[in-house]
């Protein structure tokens, strides 16, 4: 055997030190990697010497959302029910279905006021038909979601509130509750008033009723006998456009199809045509009533009213014993054999927590009582 000469050790050596210092970045650049990331499970963490660089994965991209309801719907359908990520803070979603400019986003601005922002969303529905005259701002800019005309007498008010509900499934998994509001409302309790109301519910508030007067034109609205079999003139109830649902409804709401294609269908005659106020308490009440609380938490006067239009609240009706009556006012709730696991309605006494009709020129009253009666709990 031939022994080794230093000539042919230092050619050896030279061979070697090219892989030696590959070797060498390659696990000293490397970032730690986390035991959750084979397992699933969130371990202690490791002590990791902090004069090591530690390199975080790049964020997700941006989920692309389809501009097609059909598939906007569908993708929406498959978020999870359950918000997420477990032990986060639970959101209040505020969606909001207007034609008209938010005359009372300076009330709103108070409302929102000093509130983390890890506790709520904001989305917007705006007739893009519709002239506004200022944009959003506060803390209503850049929440406008792609929006399409909507008429009443139509379901494309239906079309609209699906399409919050969507927008705000896939754009946080925090959001808990979904409350539809419309640019006439206006809140009756403080922010933390209301989302303490809400977030301890595991039910929707969402009026149903039945036996109604008027209910059977308005299931024979589209034609004698369109909507069978999947909507039956028993089955058919009457309710508040204006409703606040758990994530699991929302996402029940996006997923149907079998009531939409009915609900969807134009009317024949349109002085009976109210598919918003039919399409959404009659699908909860046929598939989850006892998920449902049979009442809105949205005050609204319709005494006297024929047309339509509930009574418009203005300037010189606002003031303190307005904000207190309409707050002391009981919900209607809906027939008992609508939800069985609901205690008696005779037992319930859920505070109204919203309020519409009021006229754009009412903001200034309304300002002057916000601190001192509205937002004082």
């Amino acid at each position: 055997m031939l022994s080794p000469t230093p000539v042919s050790l230092f050619c050896a050596l030279l061979l070697c030190l090219p892989l030696a210092v590959v070797f060498t970045i390659n696990t000293t650049t490397t970032p730690p990697t986390s035991s959750s990331d084979a397992t699933g499970k969130n371990d202690k963490p490791r002590n990791i010497n902090t004069k090591t660089p530690i390199f975080s994965a790049p964020p997700p991209p941006p989920m692309i959302v389809p501009e097609d309801d059909k598939s906007l719907f569908r993708v929406a359908a498959r978020v999870n029910p359950k918000p997420s990520p477990p032990g986060a803070a639970k959101k209040l979603a505020f969606m909001f279905l207007t034609t008209t400019p938010l005359a009372f986003a300076p009330l709103w601005e108070i409302y929102f006021n000093s509130i983390h922002p890890n506790l709520y969303n904001i989305y917007i529905h705006a007739d893009p038909t519709s002239h506004y005259d200022s944009p959003f701002q506060g803390v209503f800019s850049n929440r406008v979601i792609p929006s399409k005309p909507t008429h009443r007498f139509t379901p494309t008010l239906i079309s609209a509130a699906r399409r919050l509900l969507s927008h705000a499934l896939l754009h946080d998994p925090s959001n808990y509750m979904f409350t539809l509001l419309s640019s006439s409302c206006i809140p009756l309790h403080s922010f933390n008033f209301t989302y303490e109301t809400l977030i301890r519910s595991k039910k929707s508030f969402i009026e149903i009723l039945k036996n109604q007067p008027g209910i059977e034109a308005r299931w024979a609205a589209r034609g004698e006998e369109v909507m069978l079999p999947e909507v039956t003139l028993e089955s058919c109830r009457i309710g508040s456009q204006f409703w606040t649902l758990t994530r699991k409804h929302a996402r029940l709401v996006v997923r149907d199809e079998r009531l939409w294609s009915k609900f969807k269908l134009p009317c024949l005659h349109w002085d009976t045509c109210y598919p918003e106020e039919n399409y959404f308490p009659t699908l909860l009440s046929m598939r989850d009533p006892r998920g449902c609380i049979p009442a809105t938490l949205t005050h609204v006067d319709w005494r006297g009213r024929s047309d339509g239009h509930p009574h418009t609240y203005e300037p010189a009706e606002v003031g303190p014993e307005l904000i207190l009556t309409l707050r002391s006012d009981r919900p209607r709730y809906g027939d008992e054999e609508t939800n069985g696991s609901v205690p008696s309605s005779t037992q319930r006494h859920d505070p109204f927590l919203f309020a519409r009709k009021f006229s754009p020129d009412s903001i200034q009253p309304l300002m002057s009582i916000a601190s001192d009666v509205i937002f004082k709990d």
